[in-house]
């Protein structure tokens, strides 16, 4: 059987045609998928971005220590967050220990010295996530490791999440004590990629990290922590959980041992021009609203 030179140049020419265009389609999809560096990079970008959005809210923050636990009704304000205690170990508060708690507020809101206190502590405890932030795409080598949905409380449900898996960069050294401990850590990352927000870290300290030297104290191995955000509505991305196990070392004989759990959520959107006197009258106005609800709740047993 002859073959025709023409039909067999044709072939030819079409594979040619058919292998190019199927690299090419190979190289775009290659370099539409972005590396987890740079995921991690643009994320932390728009995250830090996303740190000035003015936009307020109340919620409700229960914290659970190994002593117990505490329940608060929270509103972010243009002067500082108020936080009215409304449950010890879920149970409701006393008379007595509601008017020591309505005290305690009162103090913040008649005394401008005291809540400028206040602002400047949470202004330096928002300052040192904000270096842990800016410090993940160096301080940490990370390899993709699949990908899950979004679920209640962490991203936003149903929405694809990619999962990082990170440990220590050898080459990284912390600027400061604060992002020492960064040193010592691996785990996991989870990022959504079209909103360019981080939906939970996971990570464990693999060894003691010493600080001074270890003049000034360690944290042991084995430390943990946990950190979710969760998309609360319209765009909006807030802490949802944040769990801190750690135990350590503190100027040569003071033994540390930190462990909490503590979770957010029932996020509404609050005024965005609240001063914190106003921010009180809120809550207050919340809680008498809780209390009546479970004194009905009461009656109706």
């Amino acid at each position: 059987m002859n073959s025709d030179p023409r039909r067999i140049r044709a072939i030819f020419a079409a594979g040619l045609a058919t292998l190019s265009f199927a690299a090419s389609a190979a190289l775009a999809e290659e370099g539409a998928s972005i590396s987890p560096a740079q995921l991690v990079r643009e994320t932390v970008q728009n995250e830090i971005k996303t740190s000035d959005d003015h936009a307020k809210f109340m919620f409700c923050e229960r914290r659970a220590t190994p002593k117990g636990s505490q329940t608060k009704l929270v509103v972010e304000t243009r002067d500082a967050t108020a936080g009215v205690l409304v449950a010890i170990n879920d149970h409701p508060l006393t008379p007595q220990q509601r008017q020591a708690e309505n005290a305690r507020l009162e103090r913040f809101v008649n005394d401008p010295a005291e809540l400028r206190k206040k602002a400047k502590q949470e202004k330096e405890d928002a300052d040192r996530v904000l270096k842990i932030m800016k410090a993940l795409p160096e301080a940490f080598l990370y390899e993709p490791d699949g990908t899950e949905l979004g679920r209640e409380g962490v991203g936003k449900p149903g929405d694809e999440l990619v999962r990082l898996r990170f440990g220590p960069n050898p080459r990284y050294n912390p600027p400061s004590r604060v992002e020492q401990v960064l040193t010592a850590m691996q785990g996991i990352l989870l990022i959504d990629e079209q909103q360019k927000r981080i939906a939970k870290i996971d990570g464990t300290l693999t060894r003691d990290v010493g600080f001074g030297w270890g003049i000034l104290g360690h944290l042991d191995r084995g430390g943990h922590f946990l950190v979710e955000q969760a998309d609360v509505g319209g765009g909006h991305w807030e802490l949802s959980r944040m769990d801190l196990s750690i135990t350590g070392r503190a100027l040569f004989f003071k033994s540390l041992s930190f462990k909490s759990s503590e979770t957010y959520s029932d996020f509404r959107p609050a005024p965005p021009n609240l001063t914190f006197a106003q921010g009180v009258e809120l809550l207050k106005k919340h809680e008498a609203e809780l209390i009546a609800e479970q004194n009905g709740g009461s009656g109706a047993r």
